[in-house]
């Protein structure tokens, strides 16, 4: 058996050369309030490198809320960030922002309660698949080994495993008994060695729970 597996280079921008519309994210991301793992991709045929103006939304470095995305996640074409700074004040008699025009309305902002609204950072898990045009909303955790369905709208968090699909969101099904989903959160292969991984896809492809425990 070899010492090294050849994978994909983490470090590229295009890892599949006859298809650049898939790109990892990582390498292509440019705000330092996104961080995203090693192999996670985001697919779109006008180019993967638009990934921040097109699919993270009213993301404001002065609001400071961060989008984080794990490992081997795969994000389809149009999925949507929605970021806290999309929100509005709720406390007062209107929602209008009159803080953010110049003049005499911007004199009067009052930064605190804008800030009363919102809600956190964004995380998403490792392993984690969000279909086309899903739209995740302000302070969302979404679970490692969650999938979300295409069009879906998320306003909640999203259990580990979990499938979920509608406006809102809800879970349709576990994709595995919580016993399993334990132990494959304890086994954490996201965060083996790229080697390890390697070594062991046909049991994380296949299902083999007994060979991910033992895997070497």
């Amino acid at each position: 058996m070899p010492a090294s597996y050849a994978a994909p280079d983490p470090g590229a921008k295009f890892p599949v050369a006859e298809f650049t519309r898939i790109g990892f994210l990582k390498n292509l991301v440019r705000s330092p309030l996104i961080e995203v793992g090693d192999f996670s991709y985001y697919d779109d045929p006008q180019g993967p490198e638009h990934f921040e103006e097109r699919c993270v939304l009213y993301h404001y470095d002065f609001i400071g809320d961060r989008l984080v995305i794990g490992r081997f996640c795969a994000l389809a074409t149009g999925v949507q960030f929605i970021m806290n700074g999309a929100n509005h004040a709720l406390d007062g008699f209107s929602t209008f922002p009159f803080g953010i025009f110049p003049g005499s309305w911007r004199e009067g902002f009052d930064s605190a309660a804008y800030a009363s609204g919102y809600r956190g950072d964004t995380i998403v898990g490792n392993d984690v698949w969000i279909g086309m045009h899903a739209t995740i909303l302000p302070g969302v955790t979404i679970g490692d080994g969650a999938i979300v369905a295409a069009k879906s709208v998320i306003t909640k968090d999203v259990p580990a495993y979990a499938v979920v699909a509608g406006n809102p969101a809800s879970v349709v099904k576990m994709r595995f008994p919580a016993e399993v989903t334990a132990c494959l959160r304890a086994i954490a292969w996201w965060d083996w060695p790229v080697d390890k991984i390697t070594r062991n896809i046909a049991a994380i492809t296949g299902a083999d729970l007994d060979a991910l425990k033992g895997a070497k």
